[in-house]
């Protein structure tokens, strides 16, 4: 029996647990499930809003006292290459691109597990198993696609991977990891670099790259990109001087959860 999304979707509050981003900070989130004939428009809906996608759940930083992770996106028609981001699609241009359906193989956990191995050892998929890797890629109500680079001159090596969100403004990059073995080719740069010609040339007008948090190391390569917005006080800004933006961790820097909800727009899940 097909089922519909609930009138109102039901939203959610994770427990808080330490931020991986901003020392001594607390971070929570506001989630709802993304199920059923409407998930699409409720995807597009709530992407449009800062939220991000994980399997069947749709979440954005909702933290008690901050609101320094800040959800970004590339626009498209204003994104032009720096001087290294050309280099970098230079020294990669003879890698192969292959779109595929959201399906899990050995090769893509083996190149993970090399990557969260050198790159994200403390993380929080540090101890990811075959079959958790498995339900991040195959498990989605949505249009995804899993985007793959292989390098013809390494006997067609598999040297990257994205999972990729298909949306009605855009392409959101759920989650990307590639070789650790080539330090100089930047290739988690390219496959954003890449993604932003898949959106060109499939007429979207955004990449989405998830968040991005002011003074973050981690996060710092997002803002290289020309382009760049942020989603502020309930709407999108260009990204005027990073160096400028300071990570707003004021107490009252969040509305309270049912203010919060409240003012988040839904689309029309009625069913037809």
């Amino acid at each position: 029996m097909r089922h519909t999304l609930p009138l109102t979707p039901q939203f959610y509050v994770t427990a808080p647990q330490p931020c991986p981003y901003l020392e001594g900070r607390m971070e929570r989130k506001l989630f709802t499930a993304l199920q059923g004939d409407n998930a699409a428009r409720l995807n597009d809906s709530l992407s449009s809003q800062g939220f991000r996608r994980s399997q069947n759940v749709l979440y954005r930083p909702s933290c008690a006292d901050c609101a320094a992770c800040l959800s970004a996106r590339i626009d498209v028609a204003a994104f032009r290459p720096s001087k290294s981001q050309r280099r970098i699609l230079k020294r990669n241009a003879g890698l192969e691109r292959r779109a595929t359906s959201p399906w899990a193989t050995e090769e893509q956990y083996d190149l993970f597990r090399s990557y969260l191995d050198s790159r994200h050892a403390d993380g929080g998929m540090a101890d990811m198993d075959v079959f958790e890797f498995a339900a991040m890629i195959e498990e989605t109500p949505i249009r995804s696609r899993v985007i793959e680079y292989t390098d013809p001159e390494a006997d067609n090596a598999l040297v990257g991977v994205c999972l990729t969100d298909v949306l009605g403004d855009g392409v959101s990059m759920v989650y990307s990891f590639y070789t650790p073995d080539r330090p100089r080719n930047g290739l988690g740069n390219y496959i954003i670099l890449d993604h932003i010609e898949i959106a060109r040339a499939a007429g979207l007008p955004y990449v989405y790259l998830g968040y991005w948090v002011p003074g973050s190391q981690k996060m710092g390569y997002k803002a290289k990109f020309s382009g760049l917005e942020v989603y502020m006080g309930g709407q999108w800004q260009k990204m005027r001087d990073p160096e400028g933006f300071v990570p707003d961790q004021h107490p009252l820097s969040n509305d309270p959860i049912a203010e919060q909800v409240a003012n988040i727009t839904l689309p029309d899940v009625s069913p037809r």
